[in-house]
């Protein structure tokens, strides 16, 4: 079960006019809300008890999403301890099992795969979403376009089923899907960005930071607010972001680990 491709350079259509010098980290910007936001310290569990308990698949500790939707696992308390049992429950002996803001100590015989660094970008005042009239919505009818779009581009892990987590919207060109992006966890009051792909000769026109704009638009018309992940190495992405309006609220890792 892969982790989301965070480890990837920034696409062209997010690099901002001014990048950060190289393996520079982003700065915790001063105008990050306020609001509540401890679900985002455990978002895939939220998610999986909330807007997508429908999706769920597992125990009272552990859930996941089907194999074919994504790759996150939602896991109540790490220090429960009972949780290590219940994941050998949910997943079986021998599999790869996705771990996200969290570093628990592994019992033996659990093996780490790998673990990248990341960042948790949330939004801010400044952020102005904006609907767009070139974006169509997305569907089970675009799936094969969008797998092909992903496979080109590489944003991260998106599977035949992903578009059931949220809305998705693309831009066609001579009916060609050339961009686009959507929403991923849902934690509780919040909606991630994710899928944000632009094929390589349609970048730096705007397409990306145009489709990011319109699904926070929605996002807020819904009364959520808007959140995004990124590799804390992507300082390009990042930089583009905050331009956007997002800033830091946290650092964290994505990991994978293997069962005993």
């Amino acid at each position: 079960m892969p982790l989301p491709d965070t480890s990837r350079a920034a696409p062209d259509h997010l690099r901002a006019r001014e990048q950060s010098a190289p393996g520079a980290a982003p700065s915790a910007a001063a105008d990050a809300p306020s609001a509540d936001d401890t679900v985002l310290d455990n978002p895939a569990w939220s998610s999986l008890t909330g807007h997508h308990r429908d999706l769920a698949e597992g125990n009272e500790h552990v859930l996941r999403y089907p194999e074919d939707v994504s790759p996150f696992v939602g896991v109540r308390d790490w220090e429960h301890p009972e949780v290590w049992d219940a994941i050998l429950e949910v997943f079986g002996h021998g599999a790869t099992v996705s771990i996200s803001h969290a570093d628990p100590l592994l019992p033996e015989d659990w093996t780490p795969v790998f673990s990248i660094p990341g960042v948790q970008l949330v939004q801010t005042d400044r952020l102005a979403p904006t609907p767009d009239e070139e974006v169509v919505e997305l569907g089970a009818a675009d799936s094969i376009d969008m797998l092909a779009l992903v496979g080109r581009t590489r944003p991260g892990p998106f599977l035949p089923r992903t578009h059931e987590l949220g809305r998705y919207v693309g831009i066609r060109r001579a009916g060609r899907l050339v961009a686009m992006a959507g929403e991923r966890l849902h934690p509780d009051g919040w909606t991630e960005i994710s899928a944000v792909a632009v094929d390589e000769e349609h970048r730096r026109q705007g397409l990306g930071s145009r489709l990011v704009l319109d699904v926070a638009f929605h996002i807020q018309q819904r009364g959520d607010r808007a959140l995004l992940h990124a590799s804390a190495t992507n300082t390009a992405a990042i930089t583009g972001y905050e331009q956007l309006g997002f800033a830091l609220r946290r650092r964290l890792s994505f990991s994978a680990v293997r069962t005993p």
